[in-house]
């Protein structure tokens, strides 16, 4: 138990940190490869802009919490060909404007994205999320069932602060989570780098990701940060999953050196998703919370099973 909420404690404050760091602009840290973007369906929203690219069946890719939507772009270029993909970029993240003030974060943005589908005329999308973006897939799948066809989460569990432990629930979570905002938003810039250089190595192994996830969250609208990591902390979905009926994968990260040990993963994760029906889980080792960077290679083709 005492490990356990140690690792949850680690894990989560390195969520914290990374979701607290803002500067660059977004177009100026990119993962490799070249995107052509096709012009996306009108669609007007402050909280989120969508980039379209290929044709083909429709797959939406939600970024997680201070993320650009370039951590997606390596799956997008190699989708293209076959789908027509949907690069989400969220409101206040890595250089997109933030209108908000300080609050609320996610289910304004959940509400958008069901806009977006129904306005975009698709025809129940298949939709992949990372982190806060799982999270997001999750409540959307949750909210609005008939718009969302099948659901990958990467690296996100139902209710965040259950790192925390077995015990915590939204209402105590709730001041820690309004003590870690207030401390985010108060850390000067060369403070704020720091802890977010520090979080990027428990969050990736892969240099390239984490160089891009600083600058992402130097870019980022600190109020924005906060509020999205306040209402992370503070959303319990498991209440909602025995309803579900959307296909759910969900992917979890482990890594013996370093990162999350596979046991705890392998326990928390099962654990956490017990009650959703049909869930398939899969675990990645090797890897830590951005898979997608760290294993490409079982991370494409964990999406194109999905996506089969």
């Amino acid at each position: 138990m005492l490990n356990n909420a140690r690792s949850g404690r680690a894990i989560l404050r390195a969520l914290c940190l990374t979701a607290a760091v803002v500067g660059a602009p977004m177009t100026a840290v990119t993962l490799p490869g070249v995107a052509v973007a096709q012009t996306a369906p009108a669609f007007t929203s402050d909280r989120l802009s969508v980039e379209v690219v290929g044709s083909g069946p429709d797959v939406i890719l939600i970024p997680g919490l201070a993320s650009s939507r370039e951590v997606w772009r390596p799956l997008a270029n190699r989708l293209s060909a076959t789908h027509r993909v949907h690069l989400v970029q969220l409101a206040g993240f890595a250089g997109e404007p933030w209108s908000h003030g300080d609050g609320p974060f996610v289910e304004p943005e959940v509400a958008e994205l069901a806009r977006y589908i129904a306005e975009a005329g698709l025809e129940r999308p298949a939709v992949i999320g990372h982190s806060m973006g799982g999270l997001s897939g999750l409540l959307l799948a949750q909210r609005q069932p008939a718009l969302v066809g099948r659901l990958m989460i990467v690296d996100a569990l139902p209710f965040y602060s259950a790192l925390f432990g077995p015990t915590v629930t939204a209402e105590t979570a709730r001041p820690v989570a309004a003590q870690l905002a207030a401390a985010m938003i108060a850390a000067d810039d060369a403070s704020y780098r720091a802890q977010q250089q520090q979080a990027a190595q428990g969050l990736a192994r892969d240099p390239a990701i984490r160089e891009a996830m600083v600058e992402w969250s130097m870019a980022s609208d600190r109020r924005a940060v906060a509020a999205a990591f306040s209402d992370v902390m503070t959303t319990d979905a498991r209440p909602g999953l025995a309803a579900m009926t959307t296909p759910v994968t969900a992917l979890y990260a482990t890594d013996a050196d370093g990162g999350p040990p596979p046991a705890l993963a392998e326990g928390l994760w099962t654990q956490e998703y017990s009650t959703l029906p049909g869930v398939r889980m899969v675990r990645i080792d090797g890897a830590r919370h951005f898979i997608m960077a760290d294993q490409p290679a079982l991370f494409d083709a964990a999406v194109d099973d999905f996506l089969r």
